[in-house]
C-alpha cells in the first residue's frame, strides 16, 4: 500500500518553536487544572470535617446551668462535648496576647461540641442562642473556603486564558504556513485538490507537534504537582494539609493533553478551510 506523502511541512524553526509553545502551554494547562481540582478537594474535606461541630460561648455566668441542662437533655443528640478550660484558652492565645491574671475576667466559658447529625446540630444550636454564643466551625471557617473557592476560580480563569491562547496559536501557525506555502496551495487547487486534502495535510502536522508537546507538558506538570501536594501536606494545618487529586482527578489531568491535541486539530482544520476560501 503507498502511503499519502505530506505535500507541504512546516519549517524546521516553525516545528521546534510550536513544539516548545505547545509544551509550555499544556504545561501551564496541566497544572491550572491540577490545582483547581486540588483545592477543589480539599475545600470538599474542610467542609466535610466541620460540619457536626460548633462552640458554645458563655459570656454570661449566669447562663451556665441552662446551657448544662440542654446539653444534658440532648445527649442523644451529640457524639462528644468538649469544655475548654481557662489554661487552654491561654495556650490557644498566648501567641496574640501575652500574660495578666486580669485576661481571666474576660474569657467566656467555652465548650467544644461534636453532633450526630447537621439536624441536631439545627436544632440544638436554636435552643442555645438564646442564652450564649453559637457558633458552628463552618461559619468560622468560612473565609478559608471563600479563599478555597476564589482560588480555584483563578485557576480555572487561568486554564481558559491559556486554552485561548492556544487557539490564536495554532491559528496564527496555520495562517502562517499557508502564505509561506501559497505556490503549492495553487497548485494543488489546479489539479483539483480539495480544500478538505489541503486541511487534512496541516491536521497530520500539527497532530505530531501536539502530540509531543503534551506528553512533555504533562510529564514536567505532574512532578510540579506532587511537590505543590506535598508542601501543602507538610504544613500539616488549615485548609493546605487537605489538598489533594483523586485517581478521577489525575485521569482528568491525563486527558486534558489529549483534548488540547483534538481541539488543536479542530482549529487547524477550520483555519485552514477559512483560508482556502479566501484565497
Amino acid at each position: 500500500m503507498i502511503k499519502k506523502p505530506i505535500v507541504f511541512s512546516l519549517v524546521r524553526e516553525q516545528s521546534i518553536f510550536m513544539t516548545a509553545i505547545m509544551s509550555l502551554l499544556t504545561f501551564l494547562s496541566v497544572l491550572a487544572l491540577g490545582i483547581a481540582l486540588a483545592i477543589g478537594t480539599g475545600v470538599v474535606r474542610w467542609n466535610a470535617q466541620w460540619d457536626l461541630y460548633a462552640t458554645v460561648q458563655i459570656m454570661d455566668t449566669k447562663n451556665t446551668d441552662t446551657i448544662k441542662k440542654i446539653i444534658d437533655d440532648n445527649r442523644d443528640k451529640i457524639t462528644s462535648v468538649n469544655e475548654i478550660t481557662t489554661d487552654q484558652m491561654h495556650d490557644l492565645m498566648r501567641p496574640w496576647i501575652s500574660g495578666g491574671s486580669a485576661l481571666e475576667n474576660y474569657l467566656p466559658q467555652m465548650y467544644e461540641i461534636e453532633f450526630v447529625s447537621p439536624d441536631d446540630l439545627d436544632k440544638i444550636g436554636k435552643e442555645i442562642s438564646p442564652h450564649a454564643r453559637f457558633l458552628t466551625h463552618a461559619q468560622a471557617l468560612s473565609h478559608s473556603t471563600s479563599a478555597g473557592w476564589k482560588m480555584i476560580f483563578i485557576s480555572s480563569f487561568v486554564l481558559l486564558l491559556v486554552l485561548g491562547t492556544i487557539g490564536v496559536c495554532i491559528s496564527y501557525i496555520a495562517r502562517n504556513t499557508a502564505l509561506l506555502h501559497r505556490r503549492e496551495l495553487e497548485i494543488l487547487n489546479q489539479i483539483g485538490a480539495r480544500d478538505s486534502y489541503v486541511a487534512h495535510q496541516m491536521q497530520v502536522i500539527i497532530a505530531k507537534i501536539c502530540t509531543v508537546a503534551g506528553a512533555i507538558g504533562f510529564i514536567i506538570a505532574a512532578p510540579v504537582l506532587l511537590l505543590i501536594l506535598g508542601a501543602a501536606h507538610s504544613a500539616r494545618v488549615g485548609l493546605m494539609a487537605m489538598l489533594d487529586i483523586s485517581g478521577w482527578g489525575w485521569i482528568a489531568l491525563v486527558l486534558l493533553p489529549i483534548a488540547i491535541t483534538i481541539f488543536a486539530i479542530w482549529i487547524t482544520r477550520r483555519t485552514t478551510i477559512n483560508i482556502l476560501k479566501n484565497s
